[in-house]
């Protein structure tokens, strides 16, 4: 392939969800971009910021079903810069945050071509503050951890029985469908009232929440959809929540009769 002098690769952090939370640098990149290759995180509000006269690329992964493989992203990547000029990679959160950001630029630098990266704010620290749950308080967490539910296997990574281990606060992504075997291996660590939420289609208009302890949570899994994108919050931090306390009485209330 013939190296077009025009061709440049941005990859850009959409943020954490809702279209105004994309930093400025990174709209800006976006109303520059001759081509945008997007992945399934990032808002259609977003997009509908973005010029008309400019093709615009699915390349999503939701729920195991991939449109393409990350080999073929790769490829098109450079595919598209060579034919357009400039590519803009756009995914959800930031694109270093199990975003495989890492692979794509060495495989674009590969054939010469230039890429710069615009961070993004990560959804592992912005759906919690949106719901009024800290990653740190003094005297509660000194620290968070952000990890996945399992690894490539479908086996749980040792992190997170590290971290179940310590006071940290635990946010863990990409673990919705495996709920039920997470809260099964944390809680014999943590005490069965520990805090817990899991927030869906967070920072949107159709955000839900879902606050619990450990030991409850589980009466809750018929109501999550398992289809959508949600993030699971573990630690004495959720306790801020302003539902905590009062959802926790009413349980206790129901319980006594």
């Amino acid at each position: 392939m013939k190296l077009n002098k025009n061709a440049k690769v941005s990859l850009v952090g959409a943020g954490p969800g809702a279209e105004d939370l994309i930093t400025v640098r990174g709209l800006r990149i976006l109303q520059n971009a001759d081509v945008i290759l997007y992945d399934a995180l990032v808002s259609k509000e977003l997009l509908l910021q973005i010029r008309t006269d400019i093709p615009k690329v699915y390349i999503g992964k939701r729920c195991g079903l991939h449109s393409h493989t990350q080999e073929e992203i790769n490829e098109l990547i450079v595919t598209y810069a060579f034919e357009f000029g400039h590519v803009v990679r756009l995914k959800g959160g930031d694109p270093f945050v199990f975003g495989r950001a890492n692979e794509e630029i060495e495989y674009v630098e590969s054939f010469g071509i230039p890429v710069s990266l615009v961070p993004g704010i990560s959804s592992a620290i912005a759906v919690p503050s949106s719901q009024g749950i800290p990653m740190t308080k003094r005297g509660v967490s000194s620290s968070f951890w952000v990890m996945t539910a399992t690894k490539r296997d479908g086996s749980f990574s040792q992190d997170l029985v590290y971290a179940s281990k310590s006071s940290t606060t635990m946010v863990i992504l990409m673990g919705v469908r495996k709920l039920n075997q997470i809260v099964d291996e944390v809680i014999k660590y943590r005490g069965k009232m520990t805090p817990i939420a899991l927030i869906q289609n967070g920072t949107t208009e159709n955000e839900r929440c879902i606050v619990a302890t450990l030991e409850t949570i589980k009466k809750y899994i018929e109501a999550i959809r398992m289809e959508l994108p949600g993030i699971i919050v573990i630690g004495d931090v959720v306790a801020d929540h302003p539902s905590f306390f009062e959802e926790e009485v009413q349980r206790v209330l129901h319980s006594a009769y």
